[in-house]
């Protein structure tokens, strides 16, 4: 379980693609602090398990999933990430409760200055959008963000500076790709008000179903 909160800009020293296996290779620092084998690190919002590390990088092994559920694939050597180790239960709490477990990719659309904050516009699918609220909490590339806006296949985020200098997103332009994560919470509630434990993509979450509930 993550934060959200990221904890170090990394950089991608090599990503091993194969056909039966695939490793990346991350170079990292604070992470490594009290890194020990089988650690869970957020790599640009994908948990991922350490298998190897020495002291400057971390190795974990990627599956053919993740590669096509995010945008691993698609970083080379040099490229940075977002880190995040696991989160500790006397730890605070600065973001929101994040799985690591990437639901889909989104593409930056529009990138506006405006004052002191930067306004990113994603464009989503359905089944991001399905579970965003504005000034809910959504996930992207590891980053703990609220929604600060919705239309028709777009979300909307406000980023202040500090997050801009201290991840990804002040390397990103125009038509990259992001790793989305929605908020588990909505996921689970919409599951146990349906009954429907295997397929959300075409329930309709209602004030009644809610009420019914006891929400």
């Amino acid at each position: 379980m993550f934060t959200g909160i990221v904890e170090e800009l990394g950089t991608i020293s090599a990503v091993k693609r194969k056909n039966q296996s695939s490793v990346i290779i991350v170079k990292a620092t604070k992470v490594l602090e009290d890194v020990n084998i089988g650690d869970s690190i957020a790599v640009n919002g994908v948990c991922l398990t350490v298998k190897m590390f020495d002291k400057s990088t971390f190795q974990a092994d990627v599956m053919n999933e993740t590669f096509d559920r995010s945008n691993l694939g698609n970083l080379k050597s040099g490229d940075p990430v977002n880190l995040e180790r696991a989160m500790l239960a006397g730890g605070r709490f600065g973001g929101h409760m994040v799985a690591g477990h990437v639901d889909d990719t989104g593409v930056i659309t529009n990138i506006k200055r405006d004052d002191n904050a930067v306004w990113f516009t994603i464009s989503a699918s359905d089944k991001i959008l399905h579970y965003c609220v504005e000034k809910g909490s959504i996930t992207i590339d590891g980053i703990s963000l609220t929604i600060a806006g919705l239309s028709q296949g777009f979300l909307q985020v406000s980023v202040i500076p500090h997050t801009l200098s201290e991840t990804v997103l002040g390397h990103k332009q125009i038509g990259d790709i992001v790793n989305l994560e929605n908020d588990m919470v909505g996921k689970y509630i919409e599951k146990f008000v349906t009954g429907n434990q295997t397929e959300t993509k075409d329930t309709k979450l209602t004030k009644e179903m809610l009420f019914n509930a006891g929400f």
